[in-house]
């Protein structure tokens, strides 16, 4: 969030990988997705979405109805 604030963006994008290849959100990922959002939204931001790189797919916690 900080490096949107400096660069005064609307929206940042959160992206992270499964080392598993399992690209599927753990129940961490959803909390942790809802904590951010959260914040985000306190200081004006919002997520456009949640990435999750797993081996062989990318899940969109945005297109999965998870954000």
């Amino acid at each position: 969030m900080r490096r949107a604030l400096a660069l005064r963006a609307g929206s940042f994008v959160l992206v992270h990988n499964h080392p598993s290849g399992d690209a599927m959100p753990s129940a961490e990922d959803i909390s942790m997705t809802g904590q951010i959002v959260a914040a985000a939204h306190i200081v004006g931001l919002q997520v456009a979405d949640h990435l999750i790189v797993g081996r062989d797919h990318v899940l969109s916690m945005k297109e999965a109805g998870l954000l």
